[in-house]
């Protein structure tokens, strides 16, 4: 009896000392775990089911890298943009194959004729003018010959243009640019009624202590947005622009746009992005004082990727069931019950809006 009261007081001052072997700390198969009572209230956070998108960050962060040449005026260049687009291909291609050379044959053959008559027909080598006023063929060959070139220009001019203004197709996605004095607000009709407002982002010794200016990763100076609007690849877009005060202008060089943004009207065309990439454009209708600060920046990216970046904006893709259509789970987990409350109290996304760049250029007169 002793030596169990010795034993037992031993094995005391262990589990005391926090030696106690394992099998004296399990608990009892009736009594309740106390390490689930105390399990840690941070979780190992999931794995993401959507593709990896830095656009999630939701504030406008870089989720691409500006390239060389694509998307962008490049110094020292003297050509158009790279197109990502067929309408802007094909305006490329009918610029280099029929316009230029058009222009510069035309251009010679003037200069040849000029010459051509200021050697020929000189004082000292014709020093008795001719006195004739007219010469059918020539005059006939000088009308004719402009006439026969401008319909084959016409031609697929006309057709370009006709491509240019094509009605999107019912699978489009909407987006809606409106212009402001001087910055761009943009909505997504078709996706929830997203809205957008991209206002410039001012140089490092422009802005005071703790706000956002512009990187290398935002984007060249002057073109750099605070918000870059989202477009998928390979869908329709149908592009509506509005203006809130004065004429404006959509242009993006690279997918081959500009398009008037007029005051109580709406204009519209369509065009589909080929390529992946970052690209922007600006303003090109003097639209008053800070015409010059109204930068366009578009991160062209996959339809999976534009769907996750829609969902986190809080907007839904068209033909997307809403949450209160959605069908209710079979059978709730039996740990549903002790889930944590932070779950159920998850925050909501709302509509994006500028971030905080109170002095940004595009804000002025806001």
């Amino acid at each position: 009896m002793r030596i169990a009261f010795k034993g037992l007081a031993l094995a005391a001052s262990l589990a005391l000392a926090g030696l106690a072997p394992a099998v004296a700390q399990a608990p009892a198969q009736n009594e309740a775990p106390a390490a689930t009572a105390a399990a840690p209230t941070t979780a190992t956070p999931a794995v993401a089911t959507t593709p990896a998108s830095p656009e999630l960050a939701m504030d406008g962060a870089p989720a691409m890298t500006v390239k060389p040449l694509i998307g962008q005026p490049t110094d020292g260049l003297m050509h158009l943009q790279p197109q990502v687009t067929k309408v802007g291909q094909r305006a490329h291609d009918f610029h280099n194959y029929i316009l230029m050379p058009l222009i510069s044959a035309i251009c010679l053959l003037v200069l040849a004729l000029l010459i051509w008559v200021g050697i020929r027909y000189r004082r000292a080598k014709n020093p008795v003018p001719s006195k004739t006023s007219h010469n059918t063929t020539i005059e006939i060959i000088w009308t004719l010959l402009p006439v026969l070139i401008l319909v084959a220009v016409a031609v697929p001019s006309i057709g370009l243009l006709s491509a240019q203004y094509k009605p999107a197709p019912a699978n489009a996605i909407t987006l809606k640019a409106i212009g402001n004095q001087w910055y761009w607000t943009y909505q997504y009709p078709d996706n929830g009624g997203i809205e957008i407002t991209a206002n410039m982002l001012k140089e490092k010794d422009q802005v005071g202590a703790g706000e956002r200016y512009r990187t290398d990763a935002d984007g060249p100076r002057l073109l750099a947005t605070d918000n870059r609007i989202v477009l998928p690849v390979g869908v329709p877009i149908r592009l509506i622009t509005t203006a809130n005060d004065v004429i404006h202008s959509w242009a993006v060089p690279a997918f081959w746009i500009k398009l008037d943004a007029v005051p109580g009207r709406l204009n519209e065309t369509s065009f589909t992005i080929d390529k992946p990439g970052l690209y922007f454009g600006q303003c090109s209708e003097l639209c008053g004082a800070r015409h010059a600060f109204m930068p366009i920046a578009v991160e062209a990216v996959s339809p999976a990727e534009f769907a996750a970046w829609v969902k986190a904006k809080g907007g839904s893709m068209p033909g997307a069931a809403k949450p209160a259509e959605a069908a209710a789970p079979a059978a709730a987990p039996a740990d549903a019950a002790v889930a944590p409350a932070a779950n159920a109290a998850a925050p909501t996304t709302t509509a994006e809006a500028a971030t905080a760049n109170a002095t940004a250029a595009g804000a002025t007169g806001r």
